[in-house]
């Protein structure tokens, strides 16, 4: 185009360009206009409906996250309706439930659409040194970012109105503002540290005394000054003294002189030497009054006591943290999880994981144990849909067990939440459901990690509560059976006992162990390593191979009572008892005693192998009852009232749960009896917080009742204005220790406590339920199994393995995919379904 007329239209073009610029703001002004300015039909219609409207107070619980009856969020298809009168949260497809079942019509209609993501350059993934997620030095969360949009609907026609408008009323904008603005009803729920172990200051750190003893610390070389160890050393912070730390379980560690020191001296604090740098916070100090890993606030001025200049010091040692952590790559974490294998990701109905809210997998995997059986899918599947659940919950659905339970049913066998992502799924987060199954309980509603034994016996009992006297909608019937225990003393007159139980505790004979060559030829090499400084690799470790055969025999087989008192001797005496199955049940679950106690009550875990075959056939194991022959013991004394005057008695059911996990016998004996058998939670208690006792060890007096836990009559009566009766009211107050306030939560958590005025009433309840029971076939095949990573139940990680369509499939937390190596023989919890004839 010649120069002259692009000059003539180039001038042209620009105004032209002007003109296209000023109809597009035109056009889009206009459009945001009408965007802002509801309708008048519809804000007329919002008007008529403000009485509904509620402004949130502080207190309210604002369900803004997730649907109440199902695991919809503001990313889900249809976004999230939150209830501007409840505050509580539905997606699409159920906000009408509840327009339908409260009249409530407005609604904070929330949308998050995930924005697209940068490119990223592949760069290694820095290695956590905390037990955590999602903060600075544990796991990375990284959450992907969303854009929010919000508007007002209005049911049943789904009228919207946008937000933000100036036009809309003020206490609708009042009213969404402060939802908005609010935390979460779930987030508050996560006060909690994601830190595994959050460090607490120390109560003897601000005015701890230091020694002017003229110690000072060079800053290497470092050696216990009562042996040769060079590693894992602790500095006193009062007398500068350097000693090993704790021997472990496994034999590795130290030589306990650091503690040794502390018992002699009590000389509380000492810190980690190896740990100590110019970041003093990751330093290691550890309370020996506390037991426990502290924060010393003033550990630079401690430090230089003993002419130590952190500053200058570099990190030789790990935390005590990181140890814990480096133990998740050794070769049983990467063999229970399955790591490194190409395993095949499943997806679909019934393979639906389980996020983890943080330490939440002892839960997880008991859960997805249990939506696998068919008494948990049909009571809360197949026989339960959602809107039925939702019609009969109370006002508050998200603290209603049968919903929640309900919800996370529908959850993980719908499918609805199974697809792929980008890495495997995403899972559901179950944090409803905890939070109502860990209501009022002090460990399962914290972030901890928590023993899956004690959280499967939990989840029994709180299903069990919420459908009393309902058998046919009580999926635990399934998992009960009753025991049967003959006790024997040397006079030759026997005596039964029944208890029902839901688990099968077994102890694991290690002298039955298979590999006994093998084992005694790795000692050998391992103790010519150590000789030589160096450490076996976990790939040549040998472990003890004991079958599930002699586990099971060690139940039944004879075992020794000790003080044992006979009715037909008047004495105290040596008995020996028995136990067999009374009642095969459905579902027989075992629970392997990995976990025993050493000398001075220090935990150490078995490291051991046991051989589970599928199928196992106990019907050997079932008791006989009284036989031909046998003489019973008397229920009574011989006649003579001083032989042995009237004591309290332990509650035999209560002793043999404790006793099965490894207590002894007669501590047992004296926890039921402090507790005036009240439960074996309270009996634990009492155990626990009374090992140390200097008469832990001494024979039930006579007169045990003085030492029996007194009340306050005063407690008794207030607990009686309440309602309660007399005799329940003083039970609680002794359970309790006398606090009212815990003896009302012991009274309104035991309700079989008030329905029962006596232990005699207890037992013939029992046995009226004893006829719901079910019994059959002793053959079983394996459907599941739950394992456990780590030194202690209430640390490391769980994970689950469960038979579905003919395929054993790994259930770790939101991962789901086929097993390719099994880790049967390393199971925590097995469970083994009843095979019909």
């Amino acid at each position: 185009m010649p120069i002259p007329v692009m000059r003539v239209l180039w001038p042209c073009l620009l105004y032209l360009r002007r003109i296209i610029f000023f109809v597009c703001r035109f056009v889009r002004d206009a459009t945001l206009y009408r965007r802002r300015s509801p309708p008048s039909a519809a804000m007329d219609l919002l008007r008529s409906h403000l009485h509904k409207v509620r402004i949130p107070e502080p207190t309210n619980r604002i369900h803004k996250d997730e649907c109440c009856v199902s695991f919809d969020t503001p990313r889900s298809e249809g976004g999230l309706y939150v209830d501007m009168s409840s505050f509580l949260g539905f997606g699409r497809e159920y906000v009408e439930w509840n327009f339908e079942k409260t009249g409530n019509p407005v609604y904070l209609h929330i949308v998050q659409r995930r924005k697209p993501e940068p490119d990223e350059a592949d760069r290694p993934l820095k290695k956590p040194t905390l037990l955590a997620i999602g903060v600075e030095g544990g796991f990375g969360d990284q959450e992907p970012e969303y854009d929010d949009t919000f508007e007002i609907v209005i049911l049943p026609d789904f009228v919207s109105l946008p937000f933000p408008s100036v036009d809309l009323p003020e206490k609708v904008r009042l009213a969404v503002d402060k939802v908005l603005l609010a935390e979460s009803a779930d987030r508050k729920e996560q006060l909690a540290a994601w830190v595994a172990d959050k460090k607490n200051i120390s109560a003897y750190a601000m005015d701890l005394q230091q020694l002017d003893n003229g110690v000072v610390v060079p800053p290497t070389g470092w050696k216990c000054s009562k042996c040769d160890k060079t590693e894992n050393l602790w500095m006193n912070l009062t007398d500068g003294m350097i000693l090993c730390g704790r021997k472990l379980w496994d034999g590795s560690g130290g030589n306990n002189h650091a503690i040794e020191h502390y018992e002699q001296t009590k000389y509380p604090l000492a810190v980690k030497l190896g740990t100590i740098t110019a970041d003093l916070e990751a330093a290691d100090v550890f309370s020996y009054p506390e037991d426990d890993s502290v924060e010393d606030p003033l550990l630079a001025q401690h430090l230089s006591h003993f002419g130590i200049d952190f500053s200058s010091l570099q990190k030789t040692e790990m935390t005590t943290a990181e140890r814990e952590l480096d133990a998740n790559t050794n070769y049983d974490w990467n063999r229970i999880q399955e790591s490194g294998k190409d395993a095949e990701l499943l997806f679909g109905p019934g393979y639906t994981g389980l996020a983890n809210l943080g330490n939440s997998c002892y839960m997880a995997s008991i859960m997805q144990v249990m939506f696998s059986t068919h008494p948990f899918i049909s009571r809360y599947f197949e026989k339960q849909s959602l809107k039925a659940a939702f019609a009969t919950a109370p006002a508050d659905p998200t603290v209603d067990l049968n919903m929640q339970m309900t919800k996370l049913g529908h959850g993980l066998l719908s499918g609805k939440y199974s697809a792929p992502a980008k890495e495997g799924q995403e899972g559901i987060r179950p944090r409803m459901f905890k939070s109502v199954i860990a209501a009022n309980h002090p460990e399962f509603s914290s972030m901890r990690q928590q023993d899956a034994l004690d959280f499967f016996l939990h989840l029994i009992d709180r299903v069990e509560k919420a459908n009393p006297g309902n058998h046919e909608l009580n999926p635990c019937s399934g998992f009960k059976f009753i025991v049967e225990e003959r006790v024997q003393c040397p006079s030759g007159k026997v005596s039964y006992n029944k208890r029902s139980d839901y688990i099968l505790s077994l102890s694991i004979p290690l002298h039955e162990a298979t590999n006994k060559e093998q084992l005694e030829a790795f000692n050998e090499k391992k103790a010519a390593m150590d000789l030589d400084g160096k450490e076996v690799s976990n790939e040549d470790i040998v472990r003890p191979r004991v079958p599930l055969e002699a586990c099971l025999a060690s139940f039944s087989g004879p075992e020794e009572i000790p003080d044992f008192y006979s009715t037909a001797l008047n004495s105290k005496t040596t008995a020996t008892k028995t136990a067999g199955f009374n009642t095969f049940p459905d579902y027989l679950v075992l629970h392997m005693r990995k976990f025993v106690m050493e000398a001075g009550w220090v935990p150490k875990k078995l490291d051991v192998y046991i051989d589970v075959p599928d199928t196992i056939d106990i019907t050997h194991m079932r008791s006989k009852g009284v036989q031909p022959g046998e003489e019973l013991l008397p229920e009574g004394g011989s006649g003579d009232n001083s032989a042995e005057p009237a004591h309290p008695v332990a509650s035999e059911d209560i002793v043999s749960q404790l006793a099965s996990m490894g207590f002894n016998y007669l501590h047992c004996q004296k926890a039921a009896i402090n507790t005036s058998n009240t439960g074996v939670e309270e009996a634990m208690n009492w155990l626990l917080s009374h090992m140390d006792d200097p008469d832990i060890n001494d024979p039930i007096s006579k007169d045990s009742r003085a030492s029996e836990p007194s009340v306050d009559e005063a407690s008794v009566q207030t607990l009686i204005s309440f309602g309660f009766q007399e005799d329940v009211a003083i039970k609680a107050l002794k359970a309790s220790g006398g606090n009212i306030e815990k003896a009302t939560d012991w009274i309104f958590s035991h309700p079989e406590a008030s329905s029962s005025a006596s232990a005699d009433s207890s037992t013939s309840n029992a046995n009226a339920d004893d006829a719901y029971i079910p019994d059959g076939s002793g053959r079983y095949k394996l459907m599941a199994f739950v394992s456990h990573m780590g030194t202690s139940t209430h640390c490391g990680h769980y994970v689950a393995h469960v038979l579905k369509d003919g395929r054993w499939t790994i259930f770790n937390d939101s991962k789901v995919a086929a097993s390719v190596d099994l880790p049967k023989e390393m199971g925590y919890l097995y469970f083994f379904q009843r095979i019909s004839n």
